[in-house]
Formats: C-alpha cells, sequence, structure tokens
C-alpha cells in the first residue's frame, strides 16, 4: 500500500485526525457513529466503505494507508493490548479480502 492513490481531497482524512484529537468526539463516535459521519461530506462509496469496514476499498480510492490504521483502531478499540492487536487484524483482513 503505497501513495500512489492517495487523494488528500477525501473527507475521511479530517474524520480521523478529528478523531485523533478529539476524546468527546471519540465518545460519541463510538455510541452513535452515524451522527458523527453525518458531520463530514463523505463520498458514498467512503462512507459505505468506512461502515462496512471495508478498507481495502478506502484505499482504493485514496484513503491515506497510515490514517487507515488509525481508523481501524478507533473502530476496533485503541488500547495497547488486546483492542490494539482487535485492530490490526480486522484491518489486514479487510485489506486481503478475507473479512
Amino acid at each position: 500500500m503505497g501513495l500512489e492513490k492517495f487523494d488528500p481531497t477525501l473527507a475521511g482524512h479530517d474524520l480521523v485526525q478529528d478523531l485523533k484529537w478529539d476524546p468527546a468526539l471519540r465518545a460519541e463516535f463510538k455510541d452513535n457513529e452515524r451522527a458523527v459521519l453525518d458531520r463530514y461530506p463523505l463520498r458514498p462509496e467512503e462512507r459505505r466503505a468506512i461502515e462496512e469496514r471495508d478498507f481495502r476499498t478506502l484505499y482504493d480510492i485514496g484513503f491515506h494507508p497510515y490514517l487507515g490504521g488509525q481508523l481501524s483502531r478507533f473502530i476496533y478499540g485503541n488500547d495497547a493490548a488486546r483492542g490494539a492487536l482487535i485492530a490490526n487484524k480486522k484491518l489486514i483482513a479487510s485489506l486481503t479480502g478475507q473479512k
């Protein structure tokens, strides 16, 4: 996964950066993901890929690989132990088509 498809105009990049720096937004995302996603001008395929946890599609439409890894941790768990491991495994499964 290189940066050859990277599209800096994707709104999901802003979403991840906001989640990274705003603990209240992270908590809301965990409790009501749909409401948080509604605030961002996500492209239909971008939003669908986030909702379906389809990281391969996100990367194919131009999502930055580093931010995709961060998004997986916000979705599946972000602690330094089990949650991070689950997030990494789910990310890899999505990228390799194993969902």
